[in-house]
Order: C-alpha cells, then sequence, then structure tokens
C-alpha cells in the first residue's frame, strides 16, 4: 500500500429511478431479462474521507458509531467497510470517515450503494490506484451480492460509479450495458423544474421487499415485463427531447411498481400520491424499494404550491447530477 497521501475524500452522488426499478435484480434478469432501468443521479452525496492514523497498526471507523483501534480487519463491524479492505488487501493505518447529506439508510436513493461505491474509490486512491467506473460498480456489486449476499439489484451500483441520466441494461449473462440519455442541457433543465421530491418521514430496510420480490416474480411477471418496457419507451423518449411525457409514464410505472410486492406501498403513500394528483400532479412514484423513504413528482410549475400545500412533507429541492464517484480532494503526506 502507498504512504504517500495523509488525507482522501470522495465525492459521491445518490440517484433517483424514473421507471424500469426492480427488473434489475437477478431473480428477473438471469431468467426473463433483460432487465431495464432509466436513473439519474442528485447533487445529494455521500463524502467519504480516508485519512493517516497516528497509530500505524490501528484502523479507526467512523459512521453513526464509532469503531477505535481496530487492530485486525476482521474485527470491524461495519460490514462494507471491512469487506472492502479485505478485497482491497488494506490491513492497517488509515481512518476512515463517511458524511451524507441525506439519512443513509431506509430512503431509497441508493445511498448504502453510493457510500459503498465512494469508499472504494477513496480506498483505491489511497493506495495510488485510478479505476475505472465499471471496475467500481463490480466491485462494489460482488461485496454487497456476492460476498454479503444482501438482496436487491445493480443498478445502485453502476448509478453511484458512472452519474448522469442513464438507461441501463441489464442481461443474463451478468453483463451490463449503460448509455447516456437525455443530452440536451436544456431539455435537462425543463424536466427538473417539474419534478418535485418529498421526505415521507419514514425509513424502511428495503431487504424484505427485496426478498418478497425475488420470491413471487413469475407470479407477478406480467408486472415486470410492463416496468421493462416503460423503461424502453422513457428512454426513446428522453432521447428526443420529449421530457413532458414522463409524467405520464411516472404514474404507469407507479401502478406496475405496487402489484410486484403488497410492501412497495401503503395506506399512507397512497393517500399522499391521491392528494398530490388532485393538486395537479401528472404522475409520480416512491423511489427505491418502496415502503418509504422519497417520493418524486412529476407537475407543472405553476401547480408546485399547490401540491406542497396538500400534501405537507419536507421538500427536497435538488438538480441532476452529470457526475459519479470522484476523488474530490488528495493531500500528500509530506514527511
Amino acid at each position: 500500500m502507498s504512504n504517500s497521501f495523509k488525507l482522501i475524500l470522495s465525492k459521491t452522488p445518490l440517484r433517483i429511478t424514473f421507471t424500469g426499478g426492480g427488473t434489475d435484480i437477478p431473480a428477473y434478469y438471469r431468467k426473463y431479462g433483460p432487465g431495464a432501468v432509466v436513473s439519474a443521479t442528485i447533487n445529494k452525496y455521500i463524502y467519504v474521507i480516508i485519512a493517516k492514523n497516528f497509530y500505524s497498526d490501528e484502523i479507526r471507523v467512523s459512521y453513526s458509531i464509532t469503531e477505535n483501534a481496530i487492530k485486525n480487519v476482521e474485527d470491524i463491524r461495519h460490514p462494507t467497510v471491512r469487506e472492502s479492505l479485505k478485497l482491497l488487501d488494506i490491513k492497517s493505518g488509515l481512518q476512515i470517515i463517511s458524511i451524507t447529506e441525506i439519512p443513509s439508510h431506509g430512503t431509497g436513493l441508493g445511498s448504502s450503494s453510493s457510500f459503498l461505491v465512494g469508499l472504494l474509490n477513496a480506498l483505491h486512491a489511497w493506495k495510488g490506484e485510478i479505476v475505472s467506473p465499471e471496475e467500481l460498480a463490480k466491485e462494489a456489486i460482488k461485496i454487497e451480492r456476492e460476498i454479503l449476499r444482501e438482496p436487491g439489484g445493480k443498478q445502485d451500483q453502476y448509478m453511484a460509479a458512472y452519474g448522469g441520466f442513464r438507461f441501463i441494461e441489464f442481461h443474463s449473462d451478468e453483463t451490463v450495458l449503460t448509455i447516456p440519455t437525455l443530452p440536451k442541457m436544456e431539455d435537462r433543465k425543463l424536466l427538473n423544474d417539474h419534478l418535485l421530491l418529498f421526505y415521507t418521514g419514514k425509513e424502511r430496510q428495503s431487504t424484505s421487499i427485496h426478498r418478497d420480490m425475488e420470491e413471487n416474480i413469475e407470479d407477478r411477471l406480467e408486472y415486470y415485463n410492463n416496468l421493462k418496457k416503460l423503461a424502453y419507451k422513457t428512454h426513446e423518449y428522453l432521447s428526443k427531447g420529449k421530457w413532458e411525457e414522463i409524467g405520464n409514464l411516472l404514474d404507469e410505472n407507479w401502478n406496475f411498481k405496487k402489484n410486484i410486492s403488497k410492501t412497495i406501498s401503503n395506506d399512507f403513500i397512497d393517500k399522499i400520491y391521491e392528494k398530490a394528483k388532485k393538486a395537479g400532479a401528472i404522475g409520480g412514484k416512491i423511489i427505491g424499494a418502496g415502503g418509504g423513504g422519497f417520493l418524486l413528482f412529476f407537475a407543472p410549475p405553476e401547480k408546485h404550491n399547490e401540491i406542497r400545500k396538500e400534501i405537507n412533507l419536507q421538500e427536497e429541492p435538488f438538480r441532476f447530477e452529470p457526475f459519479g464517484s470522484r476523488i474530490s480532494f488528495m493531500e500528500e503526506g509530506y514527511p
């Protein structure tokens, strides 16, 4: 390992999914693939700091709790930190600190994968290595899906690594195709101006939702196939600058998505959704696996205040982020 750095900071965006979410899980794309989603990264970030530890034989990890004076990587309680250090063969001499702009669990914005991709990016830089977005995404998937056996899809890791506005295809042979979409800045801004993001105030664990999805795919295959078709249609419309159609596509997506698992929505979310539509929203969806977290709505700007008043939830203004995980700061550790 290189000892030439004193401090490294990575900056990794969170993401919102428009259509196709759910078709990126292995139980679907391996048997009925490809899966397909359209997603975009936003200007809400997770920061990971890697700093030199005064004690060269120890590791310190600080997140919602602090694990201090760790002598053996295997003793680290944070699973993705532990497995990342093992994967990259880093044994000691550093501190790892994470900072997030949005609650890091249960929000549906892909925060756990964004943290992992940002951590891997920073650790590679700590070793003096530059890696591609593809390598970062694959390493994150290896840790989350293969080593830790956590249920879920693959879009979060790719979006965190690549960033931007993307159509992503997931093939049965595990290859992934990522295509940038919505290239015109003017269209990007107009779409952004029609979107509202609200926090439901309810965090949820996606693990049980993903398990339910995986166990019942055959019974709900029609809905998965329709979600995939909507992703292709969304990519086509955005590529042609038809951003004004997104509201209707979101509404269709939400109605299909609710049918792939009973845990995706609930009475509270359904009531909020109906209130927003009555107040002028054309369409919307829960972000991520469902059950809580953030709600996204598409509506004409002149209807935004009415929607805000009607649903009375905490709003999170955002803009699209064109870049994926990147190293924002590096300080060399001269003697």
